[in-house]
């Protein structure tokens, strides 16, 4: 032997760990991928040859889970009743065709790892109806002293209904949260990931019905 670390042919398998910790006082973060918002961690392998060949670095990102609470938060539920009278922004309800949506969404505070449920039932309709379909939005806030942006963007959409559904028949609501764009709900000094529902109701003539539901996503330790 020459006297250097050498490894020959075949695999070699060199295990490690180490402590995933934070060089300041601020926690860890979700893994998150959003539009202005981005969380992400990654591990960068280096491999050095000596002077007459070039290093080789190979680096991949891997995924936290982090934020996790001990007891699981109160989960109220949240009932709604959609009507041409409950809509925001309409000076003109006569315009309106007259409808008569209601359900509920199971929890306002939704455990990440669960799909977020509820049901919604047609109870009467003017209008045939198009389509009825769930978007999962998040809402992305970031600045400092001199002032903050918030945007919204919607990261999935869900059909639950097509066509004229039956009157009176609870449709069920099932949407699971897409790993990587979502994370718990999350707020700091510069910046804050927050997420919302938007029950979209499509009439036969494409008129939109559409109602909001802010939401907070947790993580309970296992």
């Amino acid at each position: 032997s020459s006297g250097i670390n050498a490894e020959y042919g075949g695999i070699t398998t060199i295990p490690f760990e180490f402590p995933l910790t934070t060089k300041t006082t601020r926690p860890l973060y979700d893994t998150y991928h959003g539009v202005f918002v981005s969380i992400q961690y990654t591990l960068k392998a280096e491999i050095r040859r000596g002077y007459l060949s070039k290093p080789i670095f190979k680096q991949l990102e891997f995924v936290v889970a982090a934020g996790k609470v001990p007891k699981a938060p109160d989960q109220p539920e949240i009932p709604f009743l959609i009507t041409p009278e409950s809509l925001e922004n309409i000076t003109h309800t006569r315009t309106v065709p007259k409808f008569r949506f209601s359900g509920k969404l199971d929890r306002a505070v939704c455990d990440i790892e669960k799909p977020l449920a509820g049901h919604i039932i047609l109870e009467s309709s003017a209008k045939p109806i198009k389509s009825i379909e769930i978007q999962l939005v998040r809402v992305e806030t970031c600045g400092c002293a001199e002032g903050y942006a918030k945007d919204a963007t919607e990261i999935q959409n869900v059909q639950i209904a097509d066509g004229d559904i039956i009157r009176n028949v609870p449709i069920p609501i099932h949407m699971v949260f897409p790993k990587l764009f979502t994370c718990v709900t999350t707020a700091t000094n510069n910046f804050k990931i927050e997420f919302e529902v938007n029950l979209v109701i499509v009439l036969e003539d494409d008129h939109l019905i559409t109602e909001n539901f802010p939401i907070k996503l947790y993580r309970p330790e296992d």
